[in-house]
């Protein structure tokens, strides 16, 4: 056999291999930045049941919105609101009968050095900075400023705010020394060291949070399975482990 033709078999050998390592279907979920931790574990759960890989791209509510809006390549958004959500229904970039409240959050402020026993310590002289995601584009920053204002706080905290594109940053602002508070979402938060304060729900709007299938999605079938499964019994049932609550 000649040297050509040992070349060509082996070009069609390592075109099937690579065929095969391309033909797991993939799908592409846009994800609020709170639900970074758990849909790790939801993901693995999802793909070891169904067979179908998820890819999870993060940020900020409003962000991935925009995204969507502007024909990103997402098969299914998993927003930290129902208020984004419900806009890309009406402009028709989100199935309407696909759309369903899968969890309400629950906001917590987290203090590495445990210097918070409660919101109101927020305003003491030794707390410099206090880190927020941006209120406008992140729902979990909306409730943390809606918190400090109802409690009658935020103008003496506001000085302090250092405002972060998501609660994931937020949260490093903390990690980092960089702040010495963090508002951001209990599920991030729940089993760090330091102090962890759950805010009370009665200051703030409900977290509800949404999730819906693009429409323009090529994979619309198993964005259904992964809707399922997210609000499904084990789906759910991980959520709550993360300390969502669940319908």
């Amino acid at each position: 056999m000649t040297i050509a033709r040992w070349l060509r078999i082996g070009a069609v050998l390592a075109c099937g291999v690579a065929c095969r390592k391309t033909e797991q279907p993939e799908l592409t979920v846009a994800a609020a930045a709170n639900l970074t931790d758990v849909f790790a574990q939801i993901g693995q759960a999802f793909t070891q049941q169904t067979g179908v890989r998820v890819v999870f791209s993060y940020g900020s509510t409003a962000q991935l919105a925009q995204q969507i809006e502007n024909a990103a390549p997402f098969d299914v958004f998993a927003a930290a609101d129902t208020v984004h959500v419900d806009q890309l229904v009406r402009v028709g970039k989100i199935l309407p009968e696909s759309r369903i409240v899968y969890a309400r959050g629950r906001l917590a402020l987290w203090n590495p050095q445990r210097s918070v026993k409660k919101l109101d310590d927020l305003t003491a002289p030794s707390i410099r900075f206090v880190a927020i995601a941006k209120p406008e584009a992140a729902p979990y920053g909306e409730a943390a400023v809606e918190s400090l204002k109802s409690l009658g706080i935020w103008d003496k905290v506001q000085p302090k705010v250092i405002y972060a594109t998501n609660i994931n940053m937020a949260k490093q602002y903390a990690a980092t020394g960089n702040a010495d508070a963090s508002f951001t979402a209990y599920s991030l938060v729940q089993h760090e060291s330091g102090g962890v304060i759950i805010v009370d729900e009665k200051l703030h709007q409900p977290i509800d949070q949404a999730v819906g299938i693009v429409s323009a999605s090529s994979r619309i079938a198993d964005g259904r399975r992964f809707v399922s499964f997210l609000t499904g019994t084990e789906g759910r049932a991980i959520l709550e482990r993360f300390g969502y609550q669940v319908r």
